[in-house]
């Protein structure tokens, strides 16, 4: 058993914890940077996403062509959103800092996404494109990964039974942790998980940040379960307030 760090989202107030096997001692002033860290890459991540949520509707709409979300566009409104989540501080993307230069490959990687989108998204004569958050999402992860897979890595994955994609399943660290800390009666809402653990077999500080279903995640995640949503899975019968999935950051030790 070793002492993990447990605070709630967004917080730099580091408090003990137990996490079992594969995780080392760490004390809080050692991790206190990288924790902010993944926090932020957390935030950015959130951030784009929900541009792409709230204009899901525009991005369906059949008779519309260009629907003016570029890769630029959707940068501007990103940190717009992330700005406001952080206070009004504005992300540094000039230093050469490891949080400088994670953030703006995670930027490069959301204008890469939308720009190389363009003709999924303006597609006229389709309703229904398939470019939902969960995609959008998995693409700017899999963009910043070839990028910066040396050095960080950023997933959004789920319990065992709620992962529709393969590629998102969650590691064993991760379904312990989700398992026997995110999901456990005891945990406190909105906490983040933390601690020293290997990925890949790395040494590496691995955070997961919570997410739980909101009203607009049952269209697709909610009742009844089974149904098919419009993208063609079951939905899993999830209600307001259910953890629905852990953004999962890993910075590597150098």
């Amino acid at each position: 058993m070793v002492k993990v760090q447990l605070l709630r989202l967004f917080s730099l107030l580091l408090a003990g914890a137990m996490l079992a096997a594969l995780s080392v001692p760490v004390s809080a002033s050692e991790n206190a940077d990288d924790l902010e860290i993944a926090l932020d890459l957390a935030t950015m991540l959130r951030s784009a996403r929900s541009v792409i949520a709230e204009n899901q509707k525009l991005i369906n709409d059949p008779a519309l062509g260009d629907k003016g979300l570029s890769g630029d566009v959707v940068q501007a409104r990103a940190l717009e959103k992330f700005r406001k989540t952080k206070g009004g501080t504005s992300p540094d993307l000039g230093s050469d800092s490891l949080r400088s230069r994670l953030l703006k490959a995670q930027i490069d990687a959301i204008v890469k996404v939308m720009d190389e989108n363009q003709d999924t998204i303006n597609q006229t004569g389709v309703a229904f494109k398939g470019f939902v958050p969960a995609v959008f999402a998995r693409l700017v992860n899999e963009e910043f990964q070839s990028v910066m897979g040396e050095e960080a890595e950023v997933k959004v994955t789920a319990p065992p039974e709620l992962i529709r994609n393969r590629k998102a399943r969650p590691d064993d660290w991760e379904v312990e942790a989700i398992r026997n800390d995110l999901s456990s009666p005891a945990w406190e809402k909105g906490a983040v998980f933390s601690a020293e653990a290997q990925n890949r077999g790395r040494d590496a500080f691995r955070v997961l940040v919570p997410e739980y279903y909101g009203q607009g995640c049952l269209a697709c995640h909610g009742s009844p379960k089974g149904e098919l949503d419009i993208t063609g899975y079951p939905k899993e019968g999830g209600k307001v307030g259910d953890l629905g999935g852990v953004i999962s950051v890993t910075l590597y030790r150098r």
